[in-house]
């Protein structure tokens, strides 16, 4: 399963070197000048799971395969985008691709590094971005009403419920706020995804402060997290200086350059979890002699249905997974113990998967 943050800010707010920092290289080109960036980076990076190095060591596991994401480096964005400015509808057309956005907010002042507005204001700098996506929403969806209302007239049951969310969309954000804020009924869920509304895509917001501002943050970043917080957001506080210098240490090295700056982990593990979160993402495992390893699935979804992330064959021929909670497999020493105090169940088709349950299917096909 591919899932895909963009990284999206204006220009020179650290968006290349964070994710330069994500991917541990230097494929994005950080300088000094807005634009650098041209084609959308992507990188795949790892979900930091310290319960999947626990549950190898217990398993004797050969190899250890975590679970991934994906990050999406998209070039900065400017007043004007959703007319075509700097480059803006290509810039567009990226963050339509992605399933969430990462809003990086400049937190930090360094006067050999530019603000493409002369001023450090990340509240502003939000509003930028949030109203182009908005005014490419509404552009998107007026230039769709036309063609739905000749169907509507032939009385087209599709196209009287897309125009429906198309009008709730647009009350919404000539309002000023985002489609985000909208409630979607379930029975809409699929003709809402179908707009690709870039606001309505969730986010998270990232505020990058300069290195002596890491562990405690600043006046810059308490806006962005107090602003998060008034959507139900989530926020993260990282200096992506810090956590590119540290990308290419040694683990000991980099376990030393944190307690030296008053961190416990590297701000990217808080970025990458919160990321995997957002996206409503859960973790399951298999273990065996060969490998242990995560797998992600979406909250809420079957046994089946998570059987099918690994193999299309293993959803169309379950028979019964056998299942195992993490902490059950590690308090009794791993699966033969588990068995033998009783805590390998037997789950069927209706079974909702948990976080953390250790799994093995039985198939047939």
């Amino acid at each position: 399963m591919g899932f895909k943050c963009g990284i999206v800010g204006l220009p020179n707010v650290g968006k290349s070197t964070l994710f330069n920092a994500l991917t541990k290289t230097a494929n994005a080109q950080a300088a000094n000048y807005p634009f650098c960036t041209i084609e959308p980076n992507v990188g795949d990076v790892a979900v930091p799971e310290p319960r999947l190095d626990i549950i190898a060591k217990i398993g004797g596991s050969a190899s250890i395969i975590p679970a991934r994401m994906n990050f999406v480096d998209i070039a900065g964005l400017v007043k004007g985008a959703s007319q075509g400015e700097g480059m803006g509808n290509q810039f567009l057309a990226n963050i339509r691709e992605t399933d969430a956005i990462v809003y990086v907010l400049r937190c930090f002042e360094d006067d050999d590094i530019t603000h493409v507005e002369g001023r450090i204001d990340p509240m502003s700098d939000f509003e930028t971005i949030e109203t182009e996506l908005m005014l490419a929403d509404l552009e998107s969806l007026e230039k769709r009403k036309p063609g739905l209302e000749k169907k509507l007239k032939q009385n087209d049951k599709d196209a009287q419920q897309t125009i429906r969310l198309i009008e709730m969309a647009i009350a919404v954000l000539e309002d000023g706020k985002p489609a985000r804020t909208l409630e979607i009924d379930p029975d809409d869920a699929k003709a809402w995804r179908m707009l690709q509304l870039l606001t309505s895509k969730p986010v998270l917001y990232v505020a990058n402060v300069d290195e002596d501002s890491a562990a405690t943050g600043n006046d810059f970043s308490a806006k962005v997290l107090a602003h998060a917080e008034s959507e139900g957001a989530q926020a993260v506080v990282i200096s992506a200086q810090i956590e590119s210098e540290m990308a290419v240490l040694e683990d000991e090295e980099q376990a030393e350059y944190l307690d030296a700056i008053g961190l416990t982990e590297p701000g990217l593990n808080r970025l990458i979890r919160s990321g995997f979160t957002l996206l409503g993402l859960k973790t399951y495992f298999t273990v065996g002699p060969k490998e242990a390893r995560a797998w992600t699935f979406q909250d809420g979804w079957t046994a089946p249905k998570c059987a099918g992330v690994i193999h299309g064959d293993f959803e169309k021929g379950f028979i019964r997974a056998e299942t195992t909670a993490y902490e059950d497999y590690v308090a009794n020493n791993g699966e033969a113990g588990a068995k033998e105090a009783g805590k390998v169940r037997q789950e069927g088709k209706e079974y909702i998967v948990k976080d953390g349950d250790i799994m093995l299917f039985k198939f047939n096909v």
